[in-house]
């Protein structure tokens, strides 16, 4: 197979959850599109701005239903498929639920990428899925442009641990289970910039699972919980502190980020999706430099958890990444409403 075959981003308008419709042309789409049906057991729906549905079942549990997919960020077809399937089982962790099974969505440009390719792609979505203890059960294709995957994720959890994003309370701590600065570098792989080591990070962030998640959320001091994606750490803050009317104070200094992400914010290897995403929501922050707007609206694909949790339960949070190895960062707090900003940068 010729070298060029295989470099999927040559084929890609945009990487990952990078190439994300900004979230106010999102608002835009979907305003009026509130369901005016009174669905009482829709626990959580496109009413607000959560990872995944999640519906009652009754006997105390919920299905959790989410979808997930998006353009090549990589070249090599089979962590495409690994990358994208972490990311969209992600979204079932951040509510706090336990994923049950996946169906794939791919769309695929027969004409210029070949079936063998594809099969690669789902080979490492399998992969993930295997280490996640769920089957890849079906999907549906389609012959299309530009090549796309992801997933459909169906979990399920208590309803009583279930993790909204609009649920912090005032006084609660935040914490980021990983670092930031993903876009940062595989927009300076496209450049020949991107040094190996931060590559091979990224790569390993990006295919790690959220699954702590699960078990973050039977810490009861643990308000709400959302996991870091295409609209950067700003914007799922924001959308943390504007569901819950609140103010979050973020240390810059403390956020965890990827070694090498200052030389490419100097480099000036800034993904497209950066702007789009500050251009949506700038206006909600305070006390923010260009330079940290490089990497604060930085888009992630398959980010870490941003966990808010009152004080009295970070010793438990603590022990808990003790005993299962994840990051554990802490980043600020949330506040009562100070302001016209939803967060301020200290």
């Amino acid at each position: 197979m010729k070298e060029e075959i295989t470099r999927l981003t040559q084929f890609s308008p945009g990487a990952g959850c990078g190439c994300k419709i900004a979230p106010k042309d999102l608002e835009e789409i979907l305003r009026g599109s509130v369901s005016g049906m009174n669905f009482p057991n829709l626990l959580v729906g496109n009413e607000s701005k959560d990872d995944a549905a999640v519906y009652d079942i009754g006997g105390g549990r919920a299905l959790v239903s989410t979808t997930d997919f998006f353009t090549p960020i990589v070249d090599n077809p089979r962590d495409f498929g690994r990358i994208s399937a972490t990311n969209a089982i992600s979204d079932i962790y951040a509510m706090g639920g336990e994923p049950l099974m996946a169906i794939a969505i791919l769309g695929w440009p027969l004409d210029r990428l070949p079936g063998s390719v594809a099969s690669e792609v789902v080979s490492g979505a399998r992969e993930v899925c295997d280490k996640a203890g769920i089957p890849l059960a079906g999907g549906h294709s389609i012959n299309i442009s530009d090549p796309i995957f992801g997933l459909a994720v169906t979990g399920i959890a208590d309803t009583d641990k279930i993790k909204k994003n609009s649920g912090a309370k005032a006084g609660s701590l935040l914490f980021l289970t990983k670092p930031i600065g993903i876009g940062l570098v595989t927009t300076a792989e496209k450049f020949g910039l991107a040094k190996e080591e931060d590559k091979a990070e990224a790569l390993r962030l990006m295919t790690t699972l959220n699954s702590p998640g699960v078990a973050i959320s039977n810490i009861k001091e643990v308000t709400a919980m959302t996991d870091v994606t295409g609209f950067g750490l700003m914007g799922h803050t924001i959308e943390m502190a504007e569901g819950s009317n609140l103010t979050a104070e973020i240390e810059y200094d403390s956020v965890p980020r990827i070694e090498g992400a200052p030389f490419y914010i100097e480099k000036e290897c800034i993904p497209g999706g950066t702007f789009r995403n500050f251009a949506s929501y700038g206006d909600k922050i305070a006390n923010m430099t260009e330079v940290q707007k490089m990497l604060l609206c930085d888009p992630q694909t398959s980010g870490g958890l941003l966990i808010a949790i009152l004080p009295e339960g970070i010793e438990k949070l603590k022990e808990l990444a003790a005993k299962e190895g994840f990051s554990l960062s802490r980043i600020g707090r949330l506040k009562e409403r100070s302001s016209e900003a939803y967060v301020e940068i200290i």
